[in-house]
């Protein structure tokens, strides 16, 4: 069968819709994983559907959605980075057709590399609006205690005044202007280090499994472009896979970032100077199983978004669009 060239417009329109489509179908989990992932002291919730529950009951069912609009906004060029520097740098890597395993690693790992200019500040500022939600908890939470504590703390007393000014609500221009008067462009790149520190292993773990996945039962020409030739129940099954292990393997380092670009603490919680401090620091107070936080959540958000991903990628919608426009 004759390989199907597809242009890179193309690739970058399939990344972004398929972005698009999984984070709207994936978000609340993402939240769920963010909130649980920067628990420390007081306990707000015991789990996934504990968080969802109470995210719910507190903030609405579009609670679920804080920090959404940043996501799909930023999501498109993000996905659509990642996913066209994959084939490109396939491509390039690829020898008379074919691809060694260190060729399919390394592609990996440049795509990883090139998303982290636009995911960066999208983690930054997503993560801020998902947690505003767990530390107005917390706070509450600390309200209660206080009120049947004899000698109840500072910040719980203020936080139960009922004349007391509540935080204003975070909004994603907010915090950009914000961190851009007090810190400059750097301000909205913090935690880059971390960033690419998880992304670079994730992408070198996901392209190749997925790609090796994705040509099995297929021998003939199977190292060029796999996924225009698989079925598409096996495409989505490779991605669904690829994806929730990549994401189980790198959860230590997702929660390293989601700790470092977390600006705003709760009470007795802890803040990092650096990637080797939050180790330090998250492993005496909290042990190694804190590395491991949000873990479910992780694999059941990145499983269905790289599954719906490939499978907008085997329809072609990409070129579809560009039939359209002529």
């Amino acid at each position: 069968m004759a390989e199907k060239k597809v242009s890179l417009p193309a690739k970058l329109i399939n990344g972004g819709v398929a972005g698009l489509v999984g984070v709207t179908c994936v978000f609340p989990i993402d939240l769920a994983k963010t909130r649980l992932q920067n628990q420390q002291g007081a306990r707000v919730y015991s789990g996934m559907l504990d968080c969802l529950a109470k995210t719910i009951k507190m903030e609405g069912y579009f609670g679920m959605y804080r920090g959404a609009a940043v996501n799909l906004t930023l999501v498109t060029p993000e996905k659509a980075i990642k996913l066209a520097a994959n084939d490109v740098f396939r491509q390039k890597l690829s020898k008379d057709g074919k691809l060694a395993l260190w060729g399919e690693i390394l592609a990996g790992c440049g795509a990883g590399t090139c998303q982290v200019v636009v995911t960066t500040p999208m983690e930054m500022l997503k993560i801020q609006l998902q947690d505003a939600g767990r530390l107005a908890a917390q706070r509450t939470v600390a309200a209660s205690a206080s009120a049947t504590s004899p000698t109840p703390s500072l910040v719980a007393s203020r936080a139960a005044q009922p004349g007391t000014n509540a935080p204003p609500q975070p909004s994603a221009t907010r915090i950009t202007l914000e961190l851009l008067k007090t810190r400059g462009l750097r301000g909205l790149y913090k935690g880059a280090g971390a960033t690419l520190m998880r992304d670079v292993p994730f992408s070198m773990i996901y392209f190749p499994l997925f790609a090796n996945l994705n040509a099995v039962g297929r021998t003939e020409d199977r190292y060029s472009n796999p996924q225009e030739r698989a079925p598409f129940l096996q495409s989505f099954v490779a991605g669904c896979t690829a994806g929730s292990v990549a994401a189980v393997a790198v959860t230590p380092l997702d929660v390293i970032k989601t700790r470092l670009q977390t600006l705003q603490k709760g009470e007795g919680e802890d803040s990092y100077r650096g990637i080797i401090d939050c180790v330090q620091r998250v492993l005496k107070r909290e042990g190694p199983s804190a590395f491991l936080k949000g873990a479910t959540c992780r694999a059941l958000v990145i499983a269905p978004l790289f599954g719906i991903a490939q499978g907008v990628y085997f329809l072609g919608i990409g070129e579809h669009v560009l039939g359209l426009l002529g």
